[in-house]
């Protein structure tokens, strides 16, 4: 079984290649709206979905899947990524100083399409808390870093995450973009050959 990432980020694709898992990166434009009337683990999992019903219909019956989407909500507001400096100064105002959820949604679609074809959703959530950040900290962050491809317009692994995060209740990978221990232990259960098996 061959795994296709349907990802560009760079993170996801260190995550995998951590994990020693192969795979090769597919890509297609997928709109990331979803419904109004979802909250928190229900925005990441349907655009998850949404992005792999995209590549259903060509994946080959060796292949399997992976798609992903990272969300942060403060409270049940999700903070997406920022259109420019302005609204990413926003966001980091409002995450300065509390606690925040960062939740990756994760589906895997195994085999070609048919009624063989095997669909996996899920979602795990961290706890991210900030201490207090000043309007200069976050404006050379985000001159610096340029946060404008990440959700809540920050990176765990940039210098914000190494400046302002106080304490991560989870998993840190999840806040990355890939909670790698659900993604391993999903892939063993859909016959993935885990350690070169």
């Amino acid at each position: 079984m061959r795994l296709i990432l349907a990802s560009n980020s760079p993170r996801r694709k260190q995550l995998l290649t951590d994990l020693g898992l192969p795979f090769e990166v597919r890509l297609r434009e997928v709109d990331e709206e979803f419904p109004p009337h979802l909250r928190r683990a229900e925005v990441a999992e349907y655009l998850a979905a949404r992005k792999a019903a995209a590549y259903a219909p060509d994946l080959a019956a060796d292949e399997c899947l992976l798609t992903a989407d990272t969300i942060v909500c403060l409270d049940d507001d999700v903070l997406n990524k920022p259109a420019d400096a302005a609204e990413a100064t926003a966001m980091l105002t409002r995450l300065q100083g509390r606690a925040h959820a960062v939740y990756t949604g994760v589906c895997l679609l195994a085999g070609a399409a048919g009624p063989g074809q095997r669909r996996v959703v899920f979602s795990d959530y961290t706890t991210v808390h900030f201490r207090a950040l000043s309007p200069p900290e976050i404006a050379y962050y985000i001159a610096r870093c340029q946060p404008f491809d990440k959700a809540g317009a920050y990176g765990a692994q940039d210098w914000i995450g190494l400046a302002g995060i106080t304490r991560i209740e989870g998993s840190y990978f999840t806040v990355m973009g890939l909670p790698t221990h659900r993604v391993w232990d999903e892939l063993g259960r859909l016959g993935y050959p885990l350690l070169g098996a």
